[in-house]
């Protein structure tokens, strides 16, 4: 089988855009999270979001497609773009036919269908945006990157919801790893910040209420944890066929090296209790990846904050990694960007990418007294130098849909 790697890393998060930015943002280990300033979120229980601010479209794209997209597409092609540049690929001298793209959202352009609506019941058809039509759904993304840069391979765009971002990149590892493409722009892209979207979640009490001190609302393992933060963004992964990445003298970050997926098949929103089918999740990456548990020394969790996701991933961890998970070091890292639904597991493999390259893991910010069911090393609040030679990175989303990833240092 043909060895994957990633060459370029491309992000548009509210801790910042591009590699850089990003990791400046993890680095200054301070939350961005702030109350809602895109619509009135007083009627809701919650009031606070991570937004991505200093982001203007024109310096990713041509004014007309800025234009043309809604919101997760600008974010979403801004992110390729910038992962095409990081990558040091010029698309009109690759082979574009083995070029694809792989990507996540779980809502698609709802949020802008959503902005058009008031208009339509008080004027009717003709007052909707023409562009409408094409930039709603879900695959606009993957469709868009694709026609920016002219990549003709392998094309689709999941929404299988918080899990989006990692399975686009499992699949994009898949389609290099068979033999379907040299290269996928592989990641995920959300923009959920609008009344229905967020209300919604509100309605369902999955979001902190932590309104009065937003910097401390995403506190993964933390035993005064009380929901999710919303987020959005993108990011993009480049993952190049080993051989040809080494061919053109790419700097490779790190090497993908297993991808596994389950569903608990119990409930809509609870995670299953005993965390059967997330550790299976593990364990198959694991497999797949050829490697045991022991060769595993950092886990980049799903950490949504939840009172029920976070001691159920401990259970889980501990499933698989037996005494070896007291040894790992864990940290939750959603304090920095939100819970950006679709995008997020595209955005933590990033992190994972960026921290084996650099050598630095970033920490659980916010976790001031453990939840007693979550006793693990979650590196709290202080990051750690460490060159580990195999991470994992977690997402477990609504549906009961796990998915993890391993890379294995470059």
């Amino acid at each position: 089988m043909r060895s994957v790697v990633i060459t370029g890393v491309g992000c548009v998060t509210p801790a910042g855009i591009g590699a850089e930015g990003l990791w400046a943002g993890l680095q200054a280990r301070r939350s961005p999270i702030g109350a809602v300033t895109r619509f009135d979120a007083e009627p809701f229980r919650t009031r606070i979001a991570a937004e991505v601010r200093d982001f203007h479209p024109q310096d990713h794209m041509p004014r007309k497609s800025a234009k043309r997209f809604d919101r997760f597409s600008q974010y979403g092609v801004a992110a390729a773009r910038l992962a095409v540049t990081d990558a040091g690929l010029v698309p009109e001298r690759e082979d574009r036919d083995r070029i694809g793209v792989s990507m996540g959202s779980a809502l698609g352009g709802i949020a802008y269908a959503e902005q058009e609506f008031p208009g339509f019941l008080a004027e009717g058809i003709r007052s909707v945006n023409p562009s409408l039509a094409l930039a709603v759904f879900g695959g606009a993304v993957s469709c868009n990157i694709a026609i920016e840069h002219g990549f003709t391979g392998p094309n689709s765009t999941n929404a299988m919801s918080c899990a989006s971002g990692t399975i686009a990149v499992g699949e994009g590892f898949r389609a290099i790893r068979s033999g379907q493409a040299d290269i996928m722009l592989a990641g995920g892209s959300e923009a959920p910040l609008a009344p229905l979207c967020f209300g919604a979640f509100a309605l369902i009490r999955a979001m902190s209420t932590r309104n009065e001190d937003p910097g401390t609302a995403c506190r993964p393992f933390d035993e005064a944890r009380d929901g999710f933060v919303m987020g959005e963004g993108a990011a993009v992964l480049v993952l190049e066929e080993r051989g040809r990445a080494e061919a053109r003298g790419a700097k490779i970050y790190a090497e993908v090296l297993g991808y596994a997926l389950t569903n608990d098949a119990h409930h809509m929103t609870a995670p299953k209790p005993d965390g059967r089918e997330a550790a299976r999740a593990m364990d198959l990456a694991l497999r797949d990846a050829g490697a045991s548990p022991q060769d595993v020394s950092y886990v980049n969790a799903h950490g949504s904050s939840t009172p029920l996701n976070d001691s159920t991933e401990t259970r889980a961890i501990k499933r698989v990694f037996g005494d070896h998970a007291y040894r790992l070091m864990v940290s939750g890292t959603k304090a920095y960007y939100g819970h950006s639904l679709g995008a997020v597991g595209a955005i933590e493999a990033a992190v994972c990418a960026l921290a084996m390259a650099r050598r630095w893991l970033p920490p659980t910010i916010n976790l001031a007294k453990p939840d007693p069911a979550c006793d693990l090393d979650y590196l709290a609040n202080e990051g750690r130098d460490a060159d580990p030679e195999l991470v994992m990175s977690n997402s477990f989303g609504f549906g009961g849909i796990n998915a993890s990833l391993v890379l294995k240092r470059a």
